[in-house]
């Protein structure tokens, strides 16, 4: 017998809800990785399948320990805080670095609005 026999039915149902969404973000990101061709369409699909599928989960566990624990758990939502703030930051960086290094090069990658100069 586990701890997870104790789950209250409305708990186990919300918590597969959010495990549910965010692993189903996750692989959206995951996805779209794999099937966007340029690096310019490749940007967008992690920064939504680590934000929203990273926070889906993350809810969803700290409902489990705060239900079978004696305490309500919240040091978790620093993890979400962190990967939520830094993937798009970070994407935004390697974007504006990646269209840097494509005008100086004059590459044919360019998205069509870039190619404007601003």
């Amino acid at each position: 017998m586990t701890h997870l026999d104790s789950l209250p039915l409305w708990a186990a149902i919300l918590i597969a809800v959010f495990l549910l969404i965010g692993s189903l973000l996750t692989l959206l990101g995951t996805v779209g990785m794999i099937y966007l061709k340029s690096f310019y369409d490749r940007l967008h699909a992690p920064t939504l399948g680590t934000s929203w599928g990273t926070a889906g989960i993350i809810i969803a566990s700290m409902l489990l320990f705060s239900v079978t624990g004696d305490r309500v758990i919240l040091h978790e939502f620093l993890i979400g805080a962190f990967v939520m703030i830094t993937t798009p930051v970070t994407l935004l960086l390697l974007g504006r670095a990646a269209l840097h290094r494509d005008r100086v090069e004059g590459s044919d990658e360019l998205p069509d609005i870039a190619k404007s100069g601003d």
